[in-house]
């Protein structure tokens, strides 16, 4: 595998040439009226995807140069690596695998129980023995509760169980104290979410959860808890002994293939999860095997770069018009940001340009009575992502073409802009956005639309040189927290900064 970081390819250069010239001064709207077959040329098909990127700010010589940055830099042979097992997650030494887990019959003999009959056979195993079962609550933060909770969510018309399904992440109490007094201990199960069965917010979670079991008569510990872990110790001394286990190469935001989706596998049944992973394989494919130019992924991340290093806008905004897909925008916060979110490349050298934007959004048309004021009229430029759905799963009048009516219209009104001399009525216009059209949504095209975003922060993390697959930003706070904690009952603030000295203080007294 041979990587070459983005900003020391020729084709850097150029790009920059070509940004300084003309790439600061596109213009959309010239650009339809100058090419009238635009939509076709900047819009394509990906499995269950359509996407058209004919509103953003580039043209045909500048995807050309981005198309050649990616074959300079290796993202091919990066992918290929990926998708061949080997360790591409260099400092834990770890293969990044978790597309095996959509694609059993290239899995090794002794992987291949991670493929989708192993979740349909630990789902059918929940059933059989807990049929009693109404409730099923989730405890798990990160990676272990934004996926499966998005996709249970998003696929709430595909549930076939009729078992209520619950989240639980924050360590703060009134999340799990507002769940308790709507479940009975007789006829609820927790599922315990954590890799290592030792994260601090799931543990305290799971504790305060096993003590409110016990206060309310509850006698079977083994049959009301299960745990999704590697560490089977851990959950065999809390006193669980159903584990659903996986693999250390599968990264905590790309677990949702695995155990960690056993979630979604209640909701909608085993075949409704093959189906999920089936849409993910799909989109895993057209990753591999399309070529770069014709590669949706690809095509995403090169863009993404483009906007966060030449043009330098530093966020991006994710619109799912769909409401089903209301936690979309929160998925893919950790996914773009805990991923790329790196300061030095993979060889620990500081990089001299930025790396991921910030993501944020909300469904439409809430959105649009919130923040959309400052994507039309802000100082900043925003790229918006629109996420529309072309099928209803309701049947309630006139409510699904309203809906499509607006996300077109936002996408429109955000290119062409209007004038107006006075100014305060003024939308400046040429404002790029992205839409990812699908058909329908079900299993297997939300399994095909979370594979390709997974992809394209692939690529964009490939193109900067990093490692997109660990996450060490997030330890220190949790290291810092262990030491303050005790110190809310001691009073100690020896050591301390005087600001966390200061508020220690005043939340003591």
């Amino acid at each position: 595998m041979i990587r070459t970081r983005c900003d020391r390819t020729p084709a850097w250069g150029l790009l920059q040439a070509a940004y300084q010239s003309t790439g600061q001064y596109f213009d959309t709207r010239e650009a339809f009226a100058q090419d009238p077959a635009r939509f076709g040329t900047f819009s394509q098909e990906a499995p269950y995807v359509f996407a058209d990127l004919s509103k953003n700010r580039i043209d045909a010589a500048t995807q050309g140069l981005l198309l050649d940055l990616a074959r300079q830099s290796g993202v091919e042979s990066h992918r290929d690596a990926m998708f061949a097992g080997a360790k591409v997650n260099a400092t834990e030494q770890r293969e990044v695998w978790h597309v095996l887990l959509r694609n059993p019959p290239l899995a090794p003999v002794e992987y291949a129980q991670a493929a989708a009959e192993f979740i349909a056979i630990e789902q059918a195993k929940v059933h059989a023995t807990l049929d009693a079962i109404t409730d099923v609550v989730n405890i798990g933060i990160g990676g272990s509760d934004l996926g499966p909770q998005m996709a249970v969510l998003a696929l709430d018309a595909f549930a076939t169980t009729g078992k209520r399904l619950h989240f639980v992440s924050n360590v703060d109490g009134h999340e799990l104290a507002a769940k308790l007094p709507h479940l009975r201990p007789e006829s609820t199960v927790f599922l315990i979410a954590s890799k290592t069965f030792t994260t601090i917010e799931t543990m305290t979670n799971a504790a305060s959860a096993k003590q409110w079991f016990a206060s309310q008569g509850g006698t079977d510990i083994a049959r009301h808890f299960a745990a999704l872990t590697t560490n089977v110790a851990a959950a065999n001394a809390f006193g669980i002994t159903t584990t659903f286990g996986f693999w250390d190469w599968v990264g905590g935001r790309y677990s949702l293939w695995s155990a960690i989706g056993l979630p979604l596998a209640i909701a909608i049944g085993a075949a409704g999860f093959r189906e999920f992973l089936a849409g993910a394989h799909a989109m895993d494919e057209h990753f591999r095997t399309a070529p770069l130019e014709s590669n949706l992924p690809v095509r995403l991340g090169l863009l993404d770069v483009w906007y966060r290093n030449f043009h330098g806008f530093t966020s991006r905004s994710i619109a799912p018009y769909h409401s089903a897909l209301r936690r979309l925008p929160a998925y893919l916060q950790q996914l773009e940001m805990e991923s790329n979110g790196k300061r030095v490349d993979a060889s620990g050298e500081a990089l001299p340009f930025g790396t991921s934007p910030v993501l944020w959004g909300e469904p439409g048309t809430n959105g649009q009575h919130a923040y959309f004021q400052m994507l039309h009229q802000g100082t900043d430029v925003v790229p918006v992502e629109f996420v529309a759905v072309k099928k209803a799963r309701h049947t309630l009048a006139g409510h699904h073409p309203m809906l499509l009516a607006n996300v077109l219209a936002q996408a429109q009104a955000l290119m062409v802009g209007k004038a107006d001399m006075g100014g305060h009525k003024h939308f400046p216009g040429n404002r790029p956005s992205t839409f990812l059209l699908l058909d329908d949504l079900t299993p297997a095209s939300l399994g095909a639309l979370i594979a390709l975003q997974e992809h394209r922060v692939f690529v964009s993390g490939s193109l900067w040189g990093i490692n997109s697959f660990d996450q060490w930003g997030v330890e220190l706070g949790k290291v810092l927290a262990k030491d303050i904690e005790p110190r809310l009952a001691s009073g100690d603030s020896s050591g301390l900064d005087g600001s966390t000295a200061g508020l220690l203080a005043r939340l003591r007294s």
